[in-house]
């Protein structure tokens, strides 16, 4: 039986619902990166130094510490010699923020979906922790692989569900405007996935435009270069690379 909501009860859920809005703040954010790199790995592996993604999401943050959002950026790769070619991914999380004891800290569930790639498709939790310019995050893979390294969805029988990657970042501003930004990462694979683990590194700044604005660049690389030759042109998705990034906040 089809049901129908009277004007008089969405009036009332609209007004039940005002002191949450009232409390919670939307934010968005679009850039324009001159190379897309994650835990240090190229995501368009097409030839040329330059290989520029367009990115951008939305954020929901509730006063109460919740929080949802989705990211979205282009990408450019195959999840296998012959698989099709994942040109979008979107990202959907939420989680929820908290303090104690002058530590700030988040937890969560992070969802990389891809378009045109689904074997690459990977669900993770997270756990971090938060001290004045220094952070800490550790992601935990629960789907049943890590972004089709193990082939789990192409019937290897094998799994990535396991894997696990650790963050530690500094952020601190210098002068005024700009922010001193490093991160080290280390990704550990699980026991089925045939790759070693590696370390990945960025090392930059951002500047502050002021109006939403903002410019960043860094460092961006990461070790065991020669054990993942995954660009078209034979060369390694871990290699140093410039990254630059505009970004407007709203």
């Amino acid at each position: 039986m089809k049901t129908i909501i009277s004007p008089k009860t969405l009036a009332v859920l609209t007004l039940a619902a005002l002191p949450m809005l009232a409390s919670a703040q939307l934010s968005a954010n679009v850039s324009l990166v001159t190379n897309y790199k994650t835990r240090g790995q190229d995501q368009d592996v097409r030839e040329g130094k330059l290989r520029p993604a367009l990115q951008g999401g939305f954020d929901y943050a509730h006063a109460s510490g919740f929080y949802a959002g989705n990211w979205n950026s282009t990408v450019n790769f195959q999840t296998s010699a012959t698989g099709p070619t994942a040109n979008l991914e979107s990202d959907l999380y939420a989680g929820y923020k908290f303090a104690t004891g002058g530590l700030g800290w988040d937890a969560g569930v992070l969802r990389y979906h891809y378009t045109g790639a689904s074997a690459a498709n990977t669900t993770e939790v997270y756990l971090g922790v938060g001290w004045g310019p220094l952070s800490a995050k550790y992601y935990h893979t629960v789907s049943d692989d890590y972004f089709n390294a193990a082939g789990a969805a192409l019937g290897s029988g094998l799994k990535g569900k396991g894997t696990g990657y650790l963050n530690v970042a500094y952020a601190q501003e210098i002068a005024p405007n700009w922010t001193l930004k490093a991160s080290l990462g280390y990704t550990s694979y699980s026991s089925d996935i045939a790759l070693p683990n590696y370390v990945d590194y960025s090392v930059g700044a951002a500047y502050d435009l002021g109006d939403g604005f903002s410019v960043s660049g860094a460092m961006v690389g990461a070790t065991k270069k020669n054990s993942f030759l995954g660009k078209v042109d034979g060369k390694s998705v871990n290699a140093n690379t410039m990254v630059v990034m505009f970004t407007k906040s709203m």
